[in-house]
């Protein structure tokens, strides 16, 4: 767009300049955006069209897998920061994977398994070099609490245990769909906000239910209310319940504790905290196996299946009495999988000063739960406490889960046997231990004090979790969200401009003081990108209210209006419900003899206007590029109708 001059005259009227911001090319159709979208996500050379078959292919690859670009670098050195980090995370993830697959009610193997072919999936596939990939609390928590909605896993494991791995399936497909497709922009549909509500609504959920194998107790409810996890607790209490459970649990929980608080205090410790709960499992299943303690009362894992990932694709339901509920519950557990991910990864990658690709990271979490829903893994993603003594171990490149993944397939070929006497009361232990990684108060008072609406959204999640179930939290919150959204759109702010003394630029005059108005003009700013029908007949009000303010309709003095300069610098589209809104505000205006000027609407803008033929009514010369434009050219036009 060029600038349009309004010095000259003609017949009373600013007389067109040879150059205009109507003489813009006009923008691509639909057809041609969506195929050029399409073309650039399909092709990895849609935006290069001089590339060759060759390099194209050698482009995909690259981009596909991001370890043929840091692989040419790799070292002896970066391998023995990553067999470090890879041995200090399996020591975090092997009792954690087999603490989340309980919580996900799912056989304990299963959590080892998740822990094995998914992280070497994404160590070919995913961009971060911190990520930890495995089972998470969150994610275990979800899994379970949709899946119990349609099979009961205490009176039909097998089919429990089948839809686990269909919606794993989902998941991945639906999440390598998102990277193809470039639809990042889905997850970012749960906020920040609510997200931090979300984890910590969880949170809690989670440590109330651990209160089953903390206590012992035998009968417990399926629901993951707090309401519903308290009276079953309450109930049992009452029952014959087992205390060396507790005491057992309870120790090695402060013993873990006490090991975060001192690696925190120095960080040459990191290590401790991070072995802490591999060493609680190694003694208390020694304590257990020494004082025969299963035979009074603790209960324990008994048998864990050992050995090599088992094929898992003959118990896929993709059709059948079960397909639909997997399919809707591996896109739930895919957004939220994606956006914990992403936004740990994200988390390091900017303290490591490089940048995360979204879009790739999806297809690598899309990938890795294909390739786990075929052997015995549910839904994986990167567990944010796992990542940070990933990092805090210096793990160098995504190699750190390829020995934690060699480490953990070692555990299920020679250790299960010793697992038999490792007490629920321990898994329940470290779980707890994990959570208060998840509560992050801090940042809620900080959302509370920045915005109050983010703030909605957080403790709505939060007691949507906490008092009716993991999926009411997430529609709780996006809810809110969109709800905002929609409240933004419908009522969008009209400001009055004024000129900054002895300068061309104009800015509202609610927010600078030193800002003055034209002398009988109005000069007001859309402040929304797109005109449309769920803020057009907000805006048209506001704008005919601002007049009606200024007197120029009821006052026939000196002081009366003569022009109204609409500034659409913020206005990128408009829809058929703008353009009327626009129309209306013209004519009405123009009956009592007031001219309206539009300043630098968008290049879409200009496009629908143009179709709908109001350039045409309110005239070519009437549309500028800059405020001060128009400005200039209605107090020339005033003059001119004056003489």
């Amino acid at each position: 767009m060029t600038s349009q001059s309004s010095a000259t005259q003609l017949n009373g009227k600013p007389e067109m300049a040879s150059f205009s911001v109507l003489s813009a090319e006009e923008p691509p159709s639909l057809w041609t955006e969506l195929t050029s979208t399409i073309k650039t996500a399909v092709s990895p050379c849609g935006s290069k069209p001089n590339y060759s078959i060759l390099q194209c292919t050698a482009s995909a690859f690259k981009g596909l897998f991001p370890i043929l670009n840091w692989g040419r670098k790799y070292d002896l050195k970066s391998f023995r920061r990553d067999l470090l980090a890879g041995l200090t995370i399996a020591s975090l993830g092997i009792p954690q994977s087999i603490g989340y697959a309980n919580l996900a009610k799912l056989d304990p193997q299963y959590g080892l398994y998740t822990s094995v072919v998914p992280p070497l999936i994404y160590a070919v596939m995913g961009s971060s070099n911190e990520l930890a990939i495995g089972p998470v609390a969150a994610i275990s928590l979800l899994l379970s609490s949709m899946i119990q909605k349609v099979v009961d896993p205490s009176v039909d494991p097998t089919t429990y245990t089948k839809i686990a791995f269909t919606a794993t399936f989902f998941a991945g497909i639906f999440q390598s769909a998102f990277g193809l497709l470039r639809l990042g922009f889905l997850v970012d549909f749960l906020s920040h906000a609510a997200i931090v509500g979300f984890m910590g609504g969880a949170a809690v959920v989670i440590g109330f239910q651990q209160l089953k194998g903390l206590l012992g107790i035998s009968h417990f409810t399926n629901n993951t209310d707090v309401v519903s996890v308290s009276k079953a607790v309450i109930s049992a209490l009452h029952e014959s319940w087992h205390p060396e459970n507790f005491f057992l649990g309870c120790s090695f929980l402060i013993f873990i504790m006490i090991t975060r608080f001192i690696g925190r205090k120095n960080r040459k410790l990191f290590w401790l905290p991070a072995i802490a709960p591999l060493i609680s499992v190694v003694l208390s299943t020694s304590i257990v196996f020494l004082t025969k303690a299963d035979k009074h009362g603790v209960k324990t894992i008994q048998h864990v299946k050992g050995g090599l990932n088992q094929s898992s694709v003959s118990q896929l339901q993709l059709n059948g009495l079960y397909a639909g509920e997997s399919a809707k519950i591996g896109l739930i557990c895919a957004i939220v999988a994606l956006a914990e991910a992403i936004a740990a990864g994200r988390s390091f990658a900017a303290i490591r000063g490089y940048q995360l690709d979204g879009n790739k990271e999806m297809m690598a979490m899309g990938f890795m739960n294909i390739a786990g829903s075929l052997s015995s893994c549910y839904v994986a993603t990167g567990s944010f406490s796992r990542s940070a003594v990933n990092f805090s171990a210096g793990c160098k490149t995504p190699i750190s889960n390829v020995v934690m993944a060699i480490t953990v397939f070692l555990s299920l070929e020679f250790l299960t046997r010793l697992l038999y006497y490792t007490p629920y009361s321990i898994l329940a232990s470290i779980i707890i231990s994990a959570l208060p990684n998840l509560i992050d108060v801090s940042e809620a008072y900080h959302i509370w004090e920045v915005d109050k609406m983010d703030f909605l959204a957080c403790i709505g999640a939060f007691l949507g979790v906490l008092f009716g179930s993991v999926e009411i939290g997430l529609v709780v919150a996006m809810v809110i969200s969109f709800a905002r959204i929609l409240l933004s759109s419908i009522r969008s702010r009209i400001e009055i401009l004024g000129r900054i003394p002895g300068t061309d630029i104009f800015c509202s005059t609610r927010h600078y003081t030193m800002a003055t108005r034209t002398h009988a003009l109005l000069v007001a700013r859309i402040d929304t990108s797109f005109l449309c029908f769920t803020n057009a007949n907000f805006i048209r009000e506001r704008i005919t209210r601002a007049i009606k303010e200024e007197g120029s309709i009821e006052e026939k003095g000196e002081e009366r209006i003569h022009s109204l300069v609409i500034d659409m610098s913020n206005v990128m589209n408009m829809d058929t419900s703008g353009i009327a809104a626009l129309e209306e505000i013209y004519k009405n205006l123009a009956s009592i003899g007031i001219q309206v000027a539009i300043a630098n609407p968008g290049l879409q803008a200009v496009h629908k206007m143009k179709l709908s033929k109001f350039v045409e009514r309110i005239g070519e010369q009437w549309i500028f590029l800059t405020v001060s434009e128009a400005v200039e050219a209605c107090l020339d036009f005033r003059k001119s109708n004056a003489c």
